[in-house]
This record gives structure tokens, C-alpha cells and sequence, in this order.
């Protein structure tokens, strides 16, 4: 099993935006960079235009619980960030699942 550890700091935040890559999808962008380490760390952001907190607060939820269920298929040593969309407010909790994996596996950090 990976070790998964959270990005809780701003420049870490800002590290994988301007030296990793990103995936867009229809209710996610995902940005990755790969680390030396073998620890995986991820961080989940919903930005005001997403909408009010609960609106944002529940994107943030439905990206981390789609994460949880699938982070056994994710590759180690990289830093990723999920970054939800507008469209993310009107979609299912599948919905934002299948976003997820289609989208790592365009960055190659799903194993299946």
C-alpha cells in the first residue's frame, strides 16, 4: 500500500503548480510532479468561483472520498493536486470518481 500524506502548505501548493504538469477533465484538473521520496502527498482545492462554502466544501469531500477509494491504484513518490471545476457542483459522487481515474491515468500515476 502507498503511503499517502497531505499538502497542507501554501508553498508546496504553489510548487506543483509551476514545476508539475496538469490533466484537465470535466469536473477536475489535476497538476503532479514526481519526488525523490516514495511517499506520496495530495492536496484538494475548490477556488470561490466553484461557489459558496458548502458548495466548495462538498467538491473538496466528493474529490477526497473518490481519492480514498482508489488510492491503492497510485503510483509512489509523487506530489498531486486536485483542483476542482465549476461543472463539479451539479455532478454525482461517480461522476467525479470517473473523472478522477480517467484523469490519472492520462498523467500515468494510476497502475491499472
Amino acid at each position: 500500500m502507498t503511503e499517502i500524506k497531505r499538502i497542507k502548505k501554501n508553498e508546496d501548493f504553489k510548487r506543483v503548480y509551476k514545476r508539475g504538469k496538469s490533466i484537465p477533465d470535466k469536473y477536475i484538473v489535476i497538476y503532479f510532479l514526481k519526488r525523490d521520496n516514495s511517499v506520496t502527498r495530495v492536496g484538494f482545492t475548490a477556488s470561490k468561483k466553484v461557489g459558496k462554502s458548502v458548495i466548495r466544501n462538498r467538491a473538496r469531500r466528493l474529490m477526497k472520498e473518490s481519492f480514498r477509494n482508489n488510492n491503492d491504484n497510485i503510483k509512489n513518490g509523487y506530489d498531486i493536486v486536485f483542483i476542482a471545476r465549476v461543472s463539479i457542483k451539479d455532478a454525482s459522487y461517480k461522476d467525479v470518481e470517473k473523472s478522477i481515474i480517467r484523469a490519472m491515468k492520462k498523467a500515468r500515476i494510476y497502475k491499472n
